[in-house]
C-alpha cells in the first residue's frame, strides 16, 4: 500500500445483538445501494463485521456515517469474508468478479446488486467451487446516488431478486435470502433471462423514456417555459436526475431486451401520432393505461 495511507481502519466495538447470518460481510462499492446495505447490516447484526472497499474519500465518508467496521481501498481485505457483495457499477463488478479468486482465501457466498443479470451469471461460472455465486438485484433505489443518500431502510418492503443457476445450492440460497430479509427486503427468485426481460420494461424503459421526455420538453420550453409547468411534469420526470454512466452500462448489458421494449413504446407513440385528429388511439391507450395503473397501485398497498 502506498506510503501515507491509513487504511484499513477498524471502527470501535459495538454492543452485540442477534447472531449475524454472515459473520464477515464484504461490500465492494459504497454508493447508494452498497452504503445502504452496510448501514442496514450493521444496524441488524451489530456483532457482525462489515468490510467496505472503495476509494479512500468514499470510505472516509462511510466511516463517518458508521456504515462499515473495516475500510480499505484494496480488495485483499476481503480475504476472510464469508459473504461478498459486489455493489459497484456493472462493468466494474464483472472485473471484480475475475479478481475474487485471488482476494478471497476461503469459502464464501458471492452476490451482486446489478440491474442486469445474464452477463454476470455467465461470468460467474469461472469462479472456483469454493465461491458460490447468486446473481442479485435489490429493487430499491432513489433518484440520486452516492453514500450521502444511503439509508438503512432503503430496502424495507422492496423486492430483492435472485437469479440462481440450475442445480444451485438451495440451502445457501435460503441463507442469502434470510440475510436480505433481515435488511427488510422481500426475496424472490427468477431466471436471469426473465429478470432481464422484465426489468427492461419495469425499470430500464421508464428511465430512458423519462430522460428523453425531459430532454425534449426542456429543449422546447427553456427555463422560462419550465417555470410555468405544473406539479405533474416534476413528478413525471423525477428519474431524469439519474446519472448517465450507470445507465449506459445497463443499456449495453441488456441491449436486446431494452431494444424490444423501446420498439414497443415507439410503436404506441406512432399510433398516438397517427390518430391525433380522430382521438381513437388516445382513447384506447388511455383506457389501457388507466386499467394497468390501477393494477400497479394495488400492488403498492
Amino acid at each position: 500500500m502506498p506510503e501515507g495511507k491509513q487504511l484499513p481502519v477498524l471502527q470501535p466495538g459495538r454492543n452485540p445483538g442477534q447472531p449475524p447470518i454472515f459473520q464477515r460481510v464484504g461490500i465492494v462499492g459504497l454508493g447508494l445501494i452498497g452504503g445502504s446495505i452496510a448501514l442496514a447490516a450493521r444496524q441488524t447484526w451489530p456483532a457482525g463485521l462489515v468490510i467496505g472497499v472503495d476509494r479512500k474519500d468514499v470510505l472516509e465518508r462511510a466511516m463517518i456515517l458508521h456504515a462499515i467496521d473495516v475500510a480499505a481501498d484494496d480488495p485483499i481485505v476481503l480475504a476472510e469474508a464469508d459473504l461478498v457483495i459486489l455493489a459497484a457499477p456493472i462493468q466494474q463488478n464483472l472485473e471484480l468478479l475475475r479478481e475474487l479468486e485471488d482476494n478471497v482465501s476461503g469459502a464464501a457466498v458471492v452476490t451482486d446488486t446489478g440491474s442486469t443479470k445474464r452477463q454476470m451469471v455467465e461470468a460467474a461460472k469461472s469462479l472456483p467451487d469454493r465461491l458460490t455465486f447468486f446473481g442479485g438485484h435489490p429493487l430499491g433505489g432513489a433518484a440520486r446516488g452516492g453514500i450521502e443518500h444511503a439509508r438503512p431502510d432503503l430496502f424495507a418492503g422492496r423486492p430483492w431478486l435472485f437469479t440462481p443457476s440450475p442445480g444451485h445450492d438451495v440451502q445457501t440460497l435460503d441463507k442469502l435470502m434470510s440475510f436480505v430479509s433481515g435488511l427488510g427486503a422481500i426475496p424472490r427468485s427468477v431466471s436471469p433471462e426473465e429478470h432481464d426481460r422484465l426489468l427492461a420494461f419495469i425499470s430500464h424503459l421508464p428511465q430512458l423514456t423519462v430522460s428523453a421526455l425531459m430532454h425534449v420538453v426542456g429543449q422546447a420550453a427553456g427555463s422560462e417555459g419550465l417555470s410555468l409547468s405544473g406539479r405533474g411534469l416534476q413528478d413525471t420526470t423525477r428519474l431524469a436526475s439519474s446519472p448517465a454512466d450507470i445507465w449506459k452500462e445497463v443499456s449495453a448489458t441488456n441491449a436486446d431486451e431494452l431494444g424490444a421494449a423501446l420498439d414497443a413504446l415507439i410503436a404506441v407513440l406512432g399510433e398516438l401520432r397517427a390518430g391525433l385528429e380522430t382521438g381513437q388511439s388516445i382513447e384506447a391507450v388511455f383506457a389501457s393505461a388507466n386499467s394497468w395503473r390501477e393494477v400497479l397501485a394495488a400492488t403498492k398497498t
